[in-house]
């Protein structure tokens, strides 16, 4: 098994950028019948007949082990030529998603080693998100000579704490959940009571937590003005940052960056594409929120393309994980997507009207591999307990003797060829999460902002692990 995932191409200036985004659709556009398609369709709509048949010939009969790792770009000697080109090509597109060396890249980095009070209830995964993001905000802070951070989409406070009481910056943690800012309240005051103890006389400062749902680069600029006005809390020069705020939250704080003068800087990390709204989608309402969130460059914009939300959703996937995946887990996810593909069948045939919404049946995977896994049953009985399961979370009423058997007999002869499928359209996934990502930067860099995008998490633990860092006056980079 050989890999190409060496990236052939540069973002340090917006040309370099721009070369980047046609290469990327230029690739792209050709296999639009894989990002313009869900996998929830393959039955209903045929989708592997769009496919190259040598393509799907080659790989329906290939280990499972191998079929995961395509995303990945991985490949086999013995692969079509084409099949080959498609994947290495696809690997080298994407942005290189292994954690960077930050205190290479951001040489005044300090990493605070957090102690057990601070991380009380934060999972492995936050732990480590945290840590990194905290001393990459914190060494952006220096940059730009800022105490102040405004921490956008904060949750239950976790990083704007850690910037607290362990990088004795001022924080405002915006959330739009009053639950949450309670939370993040209570629990500061908790952590302030050990930092009190360790030192007589601390000087930390705990966040102020305000309730926001931020909208608009208008609406968080006038957040900014108003806590302006606390005598406590000085706004005059600010550092914006996020921790996966989702869909457009991320592109709102790119405006006010640009829109703001006092915002000196932008640590952004993204998530949730599939929520961005897209042009063709949406029009101005009468809340006042304006602009998309993608795309957002003049040089995507020129070109034309839409990735609408199957795409985007496809963006939100992880190879890094999928490459991680064991045989039985790799089985048992493309069995999941071979059974809702089926289900597909069964909502067409029966409830027809219940496709006009667009279904979402939300993840089994967790609770049915215990049923496959405790009982030794055939895939037409899994089958039917999966719709069943299926029905009843979207209220469907059961009463119309469906045909479960039936159906499996006609979908079970592409059993095989599904996890085919669904490898070969994941190996565009990192291609449009690049796409979406590089237009943010190229937004920037079309406004003459020096700014760049860095990988500061492992992405097996964090897929939506890139940083984008904008500075104005800035003195380093």
């Amino acid at each position: 098994m050989t890999s190409n995932g060496n990236c052939k191409y540069s973002c340090a200036t917006a040309t370099e950028t721009l070369e980047w985004i046609r290469a990327s659709i230029d690739f792209i556009n050709p296999y639009s019948f894989f990002w313009e398609s869900h996998v929830v369709n393959f039955l209903t709509h045929e989708l592997w007949k769009a496919v190259d048949k040598e393509w799907i010939d080659c790989l329906r009969k290939e280990p499972v082990e191998y079929l995961v790792q395509i995303p990945s770009g991985f490949v086999q000697d013995h692969w079509p030529s084409s099949l080959k080109k498609f994947i290495t090509t696809s690997s080298s597109l994407a942005f290189p998603r292994e954690q960077a060396d930050l205190e290479k890249v951001l040489p005044n980095m300090q990493v605070a080693l957090l102690n057990a009070v601070i991380t009380q209830g934060m999972n492995p995964k936050k732990k480590h998100e945290i840590e990194a993001l905290a001393g990459v905000v914190s060494s952006v802070a220096r940059d730009v000579e800022t105490n102040t951070v405004i921490d956008v989409g904060a949750g239950q406070g976790y990083l704007a704490q850690v910037l607290s009481f362990e990088y004795q910056l001022s924080v405002i943690a915006v959330d739009s959940s009053s639950h949450h800012g309670t939370i993040t309240h209570t629990r500061a005051q908790r952590i302030k009571k050990h930092y009190d103890a360790r030192k007589h006389k601390s000087s930390r400062k705990m966040p102020k937590t305000v309730t926001c749902c931020v909208l608009s680069s208008d609406m968080l600029k006038g957040l900014l003005a108003e806590q302006d006005t606390h005598i406590d809390m000085c706004c005059s020069s600010v550092l914006l940052t996020g921790l996966h705020a989702c869909g457009d939250l991320s592109v709102t704080m790119l405006r006010t960056f640009l829109e703001c003068e006092q915002v000196k800087a932008v640590v952004s990390i993204g998530c949730c594409y599939n929520l961005l709204s897209e042009e063709e989608e949406e029009t101005k309402d009468d809340d006042g929120m304006c602009g998309f969130g993608f795309p957002l460059s003049r040089g995507v914009k020129s070109s034309g393309l839409h990735l609408r939300r199957n795409a985007r959703d496809l963006a939100c996937q992880s190879a890094d994980r999928w490459r991680g995946l064991g045989k039985d887990e790799s089985l048992h996810n493309f069995e999941m997507h071979a059974f809702r593909a089926a289900f597909q069948m069964v909502l067409s045939k029966y409830f027809p009207e219940t496709l006009t919404t667009s279904p979402t049946i939300g993840r089994q995977g967790k609770a049915f591999r215990r049923i496959i896994t405790n009982n030794v049953e055939d895939r037409c009985s899994l089958f039917e307990k999966f719709s069943q399961s299926a029905m009843h979370r979207l209220n469907l009423n059961n009463n119309k003797n469906i045909d479960f058997a039936g159906i499996w007999k006609k979908a079970e002869p592409f059993y095989e060829v599904i996890g085919a499928y669904w490898s070969l359209r994941a190996a565009l996934g990192p291609v449009l999460e690049t796409l979406i990502l590089l237009d943010r930067l190229l937004f920037l860099q079309e406004q003459g902002v020096e700014a760049f995008m860095l990988p500061i998490f492992d992405p097996t633990l964090s897929p939506r692990n890139i940083a984008l860092i904008a500075t104005k006056n800035n003195k380093r980079l």
